[in-house]
């Protein structure tokens, strides 16, 4: 590992620290459990809940709804964004209807869902992908309009077009927003799960989060809330890693070029 990436892991571990830290100092002003549980509480918590077989099965139906909604919502996404990019009159009548679709909060598209398709994996899945829809489509469309122009000139000179040049140039080197896009997607994606599963019903982590909140099981909430944070921040971390790897890919063919 190099010097920056030591650098990035002590960063990360001193915040962590930090929010610890002022997270055991509020619960020792309060000097509540009901209210705010200590860390010790909830990391005992969380160690019983790791032992728990039902436990692990609620995370991975939470996270196979994310990852499902994240592709769902991708495969929607990706090819709409190079139809917007390519072709002018496509985007300048569609772009509007799409920005105005995301005012409408997912807990009011979740009932509809629920009639539409039922109740179930597919339906929250379904949630999760038109939340996770319109940042991979933004950000896709921004790193294709951003592409070089002068590279795209020359590899058209070069007899490259259509599929040749989506494939070889346009998108290796958009990769990386894709990549920010999916980043930013799976991470609404698993609060898309949680809302599902309070709306539709579920068996993940959204039921559990619903009966600690309604047992007032404070040290439980905090601890299916950390699994889920860890969730995300474990695929945001992973689509991180590829991003920061394709870019030094890119960079380096840049070179050789």
């Amino acid at each position: 590992m190099d010097l920056f990436g030591m650098r990035r892991i002590l960063v990360s571990l001193s915040g962590i620290t930090s929010l610890i830290l002022l997270w055991q100092l509020l619960a020792l002003m309060m000097h509540n459990e009901s209210l705010l549980p200590s860390p010790f509480s909830v990391f005992s918590r969380l160690t019983t809940d790791f032992g728990n077989q039902i436990f692990w099965q609620e995370t991975w139906i939470t996270f196979s709804e994310a990852l499902l909604g994240c592709l769902f919502g991708s495969f929607l996404a990706l090819p709409l964004a190079y139809l917007i990019y390519k072709n002018r009159v496509f985007a300048a009548a569609f772009e509007p209807i799409l920005a105005i679709s995301q005012s409408i909060p997912a807990v009011a598209l979740a009932p509809l869902l629920a009639v539409w398709v039922g109740y179930g994996l597919i339906a929250i899945s379904a949630l999760c992908a038109l939340i996770v829809f319109f940042p991979i489509l933004v950000t896709t469309v921004l790193g294709l309009r951003s592409l070089p122009r002068e590279i795209l000139e020359a590899a058209r000179l070069d007899g490259a077009g259509g599929i040749n040049l989506l494939a070889l140039v346009e998108f290796p080197m958009a990769f990386p927003a894709v990549l920010s896009g999916l980043r930013a997607g799976f991470t609404l994606s698993v609060t898309g799960a949680v809302v599902g599963e309070f709306v539709m019903g579920g068996q993940g982590l959204g039921a559990r989060l619903s009966l600690e909140s309604a047992n007032s099981d404070m040290a439980g909430l905090f601890s299916t809330i950390l699994v889920l944070c860890s969730l995300a921040a474990f695929a945001f971390s992973g689509i991180s890693f590829i991003e920061r790897h394709s870019s030094d890919a890119n960079e380096l063919r840049m070179w050789e070029g």
